[in-house]
């Protein structure tokens, strides 16, 4: 009896932690999957790591810094070997974390989803550099999620910058 109540707890925990961050699995999901239905794939793969790893969370980092760290490991993972997640696919219960808002870029500004798009196009760490830095995340965290360097970090991030507003620029 004990223990179902401290998994009720957990579960409960869980589900705050994930509502309060998912606009960021949102992101990471938006940009590392075209497809709404990959999006799904994805976002239910990385709850599931989320969940599985809950119970390890030590607040060493910062939750969010926690999330990005498996969410981007879990969508690089994911985007490299999309065909082995054909066959585990688990429904989830959707109330938990609902992306549905951000399907429909009618709603959204033109420049966003141009952004979106340039984003998309990215290689896996640069994707990751990029919504790291447009999530206000300061060098030394970005560092600390994706092993490098704050000095990497920041060139990479210059040189992502130009690129994009080169791409603006062009459109």
């Amino acid at each position: 009896m004990k223990t179902i109540k401290l998994l009720e707890v957990e579960k409960d925990k869980f589900i705050s932690v994930i509502k309060d961050n998912q606009n960021l699995i949102y992101k990471i999901c938006y940009s590392y999957c075209s497809n709404s239905e990959n999006r799904k794939d994805l976002q239910q793969e990385i709850l599931m790591q989320l969940w599985n790893s809950f119970s390890k969370f030590d607040g060493r980092v910062k939750i969010s810094t926690w999330i990005y760290r498996i969410a981007l490991n879990t969508a690089i993972t994911y985007y490299r070997n999309d065909c082995k997640h054909k066959d585990k696919k688990v429904t989830i219960d959707e109330s938990i974390i609902s992306l549905s808002y951000f399907e429909s870029d009618s709603g959204q500004d033109e420049n966003i989803v141009m952004l979106y798009d340039f984003i998309e196009r990215l290689d896996e760490m640069d994707k990751a550099l990029i919504l790291l830095y447009l999530d206000d995340n300061k060098y030394k965290e970005i560092a600390d999620i994706l092993g490098i360097t704050e000095t990497n970090v920041a060139t990479k991030i210059s040189r992502i910058k130009k690129s994009l507003k080169e791409q603006f620029s062009n459109n």
